[in-house]
């Protein structure tokens, strides 16, 4: 079978829509959950059972707490180059949400509102009260979901590259929400072309090398990997969320990739605008993740940005 993604969105090419069609009966019922422990699960991570289901976490440093969001398809292993600078000021939590790294992916519930309530319970179970939130991506949804549900735990918001709005979402996860259609489309093709993907999210390709490809392949072949990631396709509805944004006070500092295809900087002045306490950072030839791409000057940036509660007298 062709290992290209399919297009629905180009050129009219509604063959393969008509293709995964036929094969609904095979296809709607075959994307598996799973819980508990994996093949390869790293020796010594630390996992927290919240609403029964096992998350992975990470918990360095001492100081006012910062939290760490990753974005789709992706883990807290993202944030790997950040968590030193961070954890030497500050207690840095990270949490793989539940359906990606090495947490459970059961059935249920996989919205941004969902999984902020998962981590605000890893919090509590940790003793941290508040902190500041930091997501990537489509986590980005998860710690604006944080903050509009518990405003009094977050004390600042940092966003890099968000996947926030209902009108980035692309015709494939429109699609996806089809009963169906989507357990088919993510059956055929969820993890098809890897390399293509990894290349379209950075601007120097250097960084899309053979091991990062192979890692990628690996997380994806985890058992209940599809069904999560169509479950949390379908958990993308961000129209009830967006209409919120201008509720968010906290200071919020936007990190933005100039040359980011997947979640493009006018994205980024858009939510600057409607954010009433924003301010945006862009960083030159860089894609869609800076903290890899422009690691030096997007983590300098937010570790000032963090700072700036010591220099108010301590976190708010």
């Amino acid at each position: 079978m062709s290992r290209r993604a399919p297009l629905l969105w180009h050129d009219g090419r509604f063959v393969r829509v008509l293709f995964a069609m036929a094969l609904l009966p095979l296809l709607s019922g075959c994307l598996a959950y799973h819980r508990g422990p994996m093949p390869g699960e790293p020796a010594g991570a630390s996992f927290a059972e919240v609403d029964g289901v096992r998350l992975r976490f990470l918990d360095v440093g001492q100081g006012p707490a910062v939290v760490l969001v990753h974005g789709y398809a992706s883990s807290l292993d993202t944030w790997a180059g950040v968590v030193p600078v961070l954890a030497r000021h500050h207690r840095v939590l990270a949490v793989d949400l539940k359906g990606f790294g090495w947490s459970d992916r059961p059935r249920g519930d996989y919205s941004p509102q969902a999984q902020a309530r998962l981590v605000l319970d890893v919090l509590s179970q940790r003793g941290v009260d508040r902190a500041a939130w930091v997501g990537h991506s489509w986590g980005a949804s998860v710690v604006m979901a944080a903050a509009l549900a518990e405003p009094r735990r977050i004390t600042r918001v940092a966003l890099y590259d968000a996947w926030v709005y209902e009108e980035q979402l692309n015709s494939f996860l429109v699609w996806s929400r089809v009963p169906g259609l989507g357990e088919a489309l993510f059956g055929l093709w969820y993890d098809q072309r890897p390399e293509e993907r990894l290349s379209r999210a950075f601007y120097d390709k250097r960084f899309v090398t053979e091991d990062l490809v192979q890692a990628v392949d690996r997380a994806m072949e985890r058992p209940g990997t599809r069904a999560a990631a169509l479950a949390t396709a379908r958990g993308q509805r961000f129209r009830g969320l967006q209409r919120r944004y201008r509720e968010v006070s906290q200071p919020v500092l936007l990190l933005w990739g100039d040359e980011d295809r997947v979640s493009l900087p006018s994205v980024g002045v858009r939510l600057s605008r409607e954010l009433p306490n924003a301010r945006l950072v862009r960083f030159p030839r860089c894609g869609h993740l800076p903290m890899i791409e422009a690691a030096e000057d997007s983590t300098r940036a937010l570790d000032s940005f963090l700072a700036e509660d010591f220099i108010a007298g301590g976190p708010r």
